[in-house]
């Protein structure tokens, strides 16, 4: 069973004010889950075979290179304004100041 200390600390992680109504519920909630979880390790499972997912693909990426892209003056001539040795891109919000 969940201890509500053990509760005060999750929503302290997580960032959550939690009024007395709110525990109580998430107690019994998350109580009843922790009490399926432990319902599921009484399952027999001798001689299931295990189940790794629905695909054999794999994820396949290529190492990194130096290099690619636009080399570093082409861009800089490329971009619109320039201040000392920076790129200067427009404000993002409307109203900022330069």
């Amino acid at each position: 069973m969940l201890a509500k200390k053990d509760l005060e600390k999750l929503a302290e992680l997580s960032h959550m004010e939690l009024k007395p109504a709110e525990e109580e519920k998430l107690l019994k909630d998350l109580g009843a889950v922790l009490d399926h979880f432990e319902e599921l390790k009484t399952v027999k499972t001798d001689g299931v075979t295990p189940m790794t997912g629905g695909t054999d693909l794999k994820n396949v990426f290529r190492d990194d290179e130096e290099g690619g892209g636009l080399p570093g003056d082409i861009a800089k001539g490329e971009f619109p304004e320039k201040e000392r040795d920076y790129l200067k891109v427009p404000p993002v919000f409307p109203g900022e100041a330069d």
